[in-house]
């Protein structure tokens, strides 16, 4: 249970004490009673024990009685459809856009 953003994080171990999702970066996109983060994990590979590939994930959080939970996620299922979305929103919101 997190009570603040900085606990909040994708680091997952089982119940033997391994960490099985390793937590590589995460970004802060909205702060409030609903929280938004991307984070940058990978996942070991039980068969070999070595981490996998960089994946993200999108969450949004509901901060109530003084604790963060999820309430979504999107999960990006490769780094093809990651690029994809910053391709699409790329050409919704372009850099030189004055929308905020």
């Amino acid at each position: 249970m997190a009570e603040t953003i900085e606990e909040l994080t994708v680091n997952w171990t089982n119940d033997d004490g391994v960490l099985t999702t390793k937590e590589l970066d995460k970004q802060v996109l909205t702060k409030g009673a609903w929280t938004t983060i991307i984070f940058r994990y990978c996942d070991m590979d039980r068969k070999t024990g070595e981490y996998g590939p960089a994946k993200a994930v999108i969450r949004r959080y509901q901060k109530r009685g003084g604790i963060y939970r999820m309430q979504s996620k999107f999960v990006f299922s490769s780094a093809n459809q990651a690029r994809k979305v910053m391709e699409v929103l790329g050409e919704w919101f372009p850099p030189e856009s004055e929308e905020s």
